[in-house]
């Protein structure tokens, strides 16, 4: 007999996660299925950023703005390990936007939001240190406000960890490759390493991101009544820039805003493009194009500039924005969008565009959408409950930080900083019973060892070299080249 559901959620990405944390924690029962990794497509290629959105507001977008404004302070209490403020300095570049509208977005964006938090913005002078070093000396006032980082890959995963332990069937590697319609329940065909099988759900959640028509094709013969555009964001990793904690903002001639930010302690992180991406949604690159154009934008504003030779890494994703009609790639909507077909049978919602920021308010929106069709047994809950090892007194990281050293005074520093922010609370759950580095297991080369690996293994659906080091983690910059090697034969051994 097939497995039965009230809903089966497909995308393993920050929507889908979203949607089935929300969905378990009302009592329903769920699935969530995602083909590769969690994470493993859009939602781990961001900027990483829990922002508002400066330049929305040039598009009249004051919703979505106002939204993400709100979402960054309850994101920020609900997950303080894995998302911290930064403060973003916004140079006056002389003949692009001009300083009067500068000015009255940054008031704007103080104010949509109901800031609780994070300081306020104001006017700089860029002919002082730190900046007179950095920038190049034609660039003498700017602007300085505030958002924040976010761990992207981890988020999600921490989001689908935390529905599984309301209930929810997380399973990865995991390919919906049929849907079959009837008046009052699916039929879906899941296909994983160990074979095919059927299960049933009575509404499925299409939140495939950029693979989302490709799914609603499978399930109605058609693609969505929406129109898509797949838009290819990319970013370059180059050893660090510039000294210093604060982000910059690059205006650009066309229009664009590039950011360069601190990245991995010891590397500045630079992009996002905006291409129309017409390829091969399981292969995207970023291209030589983009390099250049990155690499331009950062070296008009740089004194130190960046070269070819300096980019350490790259990545890229394909945003799956909703077609407004914008004529260029870096207006259309950012907001999303939901389509629920309900016609002749049991309902699917196919989920377009958001933003990592607004994914819990999306996944709020898309339950009332389908509360419509599915009896939710309970009411909103998401707003005021913690991630998984964000459970910390006040939401303050440097606390717990104090009071993890004290019990883990053997643990080196540096390595104890990353634990805590990529763990918090179940930092405990990944040491075990160990008291010293030797008994962490075997050793991978830097701060990797095998308690470790068998934590990601166990609670956080880890299984290859690329969740751990990529995904899960940024180690693969940090590592020797042997280590990757070594982590993918012990998860082949595991």
């Amino acid at each position: 007999m097939s497995e039965r559901f009230d809903l089966l959620v497909i995308g393993g990405g920050i929507n889908g996660a979203g949607i089935a944390r929300d969905a378990a924690g009302r009592g329903l029962s769920v699935a969530l299925v995602e083909k590769d990794d969690l994470a493993s497509h859009t939602s781990s290629a961001s900027t990483k950023l829990v922002h508002g959105g400066l330049r929305y507001l040039e598009n009249y977008e004051f919703r979505l703005v106002a939204e993400s404004l709100r979402e960054r302070e309850v994101l920020l209490a609900n997950a303080p390990h894995i998302i911290w403020p930064l403060r973003f300095v916004l140079p006056h570049e002389p003949g692009m936007r001009p300083k009067w509208m500068l000015r009255a977005g940054l008031f704007l964006y103080d104010r949509l939001g109901g800031r609780k938090t994070l300081p306020s913005s104001h006017r700089i002078d860029l002919r002082k240190a730190p900046h007179r070093s950095i920038l190049q000396e034609h660039l003498v006032a700017g602007f300085e406000y505030s958002d924040c980082w976010v761990e992207d890959s981890r988020l999600v995963v921490l989001t689908a960890m935390d529905a599984q332990e309301r209930g929810a069937k997380v399973w990865t590697r995991t390919e919906c490759t049929a849907l079959d319609r009837h008046a009052d329940h699916w039929v879906a065909t899941l296909v994983d390493e160990n074979g095919e099988r059927k299960v049933e759900a009575r509404a499925v959640v299409n939140a495939a991101g950029p693979f989302v028509d490709r799914v609603a094709k499978r399930a109605l013969g058609s693609g969505t009544p929406a129109h898509l555009r797949l838009v290819k964001g990319s970013h370059i990793i180059v050893p660090r820039a510039y000294p210093g904690d604060h982000a910059y903002i690059f205006q650009q001639a066309d229009g664009r805003i590039v950011f360069a930010i601190p990245y991995e302690r010891d590397f500045t992180l630079i992009g996002t493009t905006d291409m129309l991406y017409e390829g091969d949604l399981d292969r995207v690159e970023i291209s030589e194009e983009e390099k250049a154009y990155l690499r331009e934008a950062a070296t008009q504003y740089l004194k130190s500039g960046i070269t070819e030779e300096d980019i350490v890494h790259t990545y890229a994703g394909v945003r799956p924005l909703y077609e407004d009609n914008s004529k260029s790639n870096s207006t259309v909507t950012r907001d999303y969008v939901f389509e629920l077909e309900t016609d002749g049978g049991a309902p699917i919602l196919s989920v377009y565009g958001g933003k990592i920021t607004t994914y819990r308010k999306l996944a709020e929106h898309a339950l009332a959408k389908l509360g419509r069709h599915l009896p939710l047994p309970s009411g909103l809950w998401t707003q005021d409950a913690p991630l998984p090892g964000g459970d910390m007194e006040r939401a303050d990281f440097a606390r717990y930080l104090w009071s993890a050293s004290e019990r883990y005074p053997w643990l080196p520093p540096e390595m104890l900083l990353r634990l805590a922010r990529a763990y918090g609370t179940r930092l405990d759950r990944v040491i075990g019973s160990a008291t010293s580095l030797g008994e962490l297991g075997e050793h991978f080369g830097g701060d990797l060892y095998e308690a470790e690996l068998r934590y990601l293994r166990d609670f956080e659906y880890a299984r290859s070299a690329e969740d751990v080091l990529w995904r899960r983690s940024k180690l693969g910059l940090h590592l020797p080249a042997e280590s990757a090697p070594a982590v993918a034969e012990w998860f082949a051994q595991a």
